[in-house]
């Protein structure tokens, strides 16, 4: 199972939130890259980049903080928030993103999504599937729809997608540990999924659980911020694995 930290931006800053709401901001390092370096330092190869500015105003802001991390560092990361158009794909592929995250356009506009898939194949688009009470939620968290994530990942696996991250929306932030049982679910019931645990990871013991359910991944973002997790931790993780 992969780890994979996560930088949240706003303002070139990193930061993290609490369920997604941006009054809950804390910012934890100016520079982005210092903490990037930080990972890559201690073994990591991936990273998962959240335009947080970008999901707010649906088109991507802070690609240039993207083009420096993979500029000087050699971490894969995957880029995500806000990423609506063809040109706003192009730019973050053209920054340094090994993979992009379209959650939002997946649901309002499933036709330009899937000419992504088509165009750049399943290894560079990953679905968001971003959840509140098992509803995608979009729009930086800030709407709820009607669709359930279960189905809303079976019927993309149909059209293509190989890799999904599902954050439980009333994890995130919280430091209270993942969603096993949904996590659990999803596994079952869409077979062949890569599927990128996201949200509530507190403490080390979580991850050897997620690998064993078969999670293709997992992001890892305040537990690190916050030293429940350390970095020494994840290096072990990854040696022994």
């Amino acid at each position: 199972m992969r780890i994979i930290p996560a930088i949240d931006i706003i303002n070139g800053q990193c930061v993290r939130l609490t369920k997604g709401d941006y009054d809950t901001k804390k910012v934890y390092n100016e520079d982005p890259l210092e903490v990037a370096k930080s990972f890559e330092d201690a073994g990591i190869e991936f990273l998962h980049v959240v335009d947080l500015d970008g999901a707010k105003a649906s088109h991507i802001v802070n690609y240039k903080v993207l083009e420096s991390i993979a500029g000087k560092t050699n971490l894969k990361i995957d880029f995500g928030g806000g990423l609506k158009s063809d040109n706003d794909l192009r730019i973050a592929f053209e920054s340094g993103a090994n993979q992009i995250t379209g959650g939002s356009i997946a649901v309002k506009n499933p036709k330009v999504f899937e000419t992504w898939i088509a165009k750049y194949g399943s290894d560079k688009i990953i679905l968001g599937a971003d959840c509140n009470n098992e509803k995608i939620a979009i729009s930086g968290w800030q709407e709820e729809s009607d669709l359930e994530v279960i189905q809303f990942i079976r019927d993309y696996q149909t059209k293509g997608v190989s890799y999904v991250i599902c954050t439980d929306i009333s994890k995130d932030g919280m430091l209270e540990g993942p969603s096993f049982d949904l996590y659990k679910r999803i596994l079952n019931d869409v077979k062949g999924i890569k599927l990128i645990a996201s949200g509530g990871i507190s403490k080390f013991s979580e991850l050897p659980q997620l690998a064993e359910m078969g999670c293709e991944g997992v992001i890892v973002g305040k537990a690190i911020y916050e030293n429940r997790i350390s970095l020494k931790e994840l290096e072990q993780f990854i040696l022994n694995n």
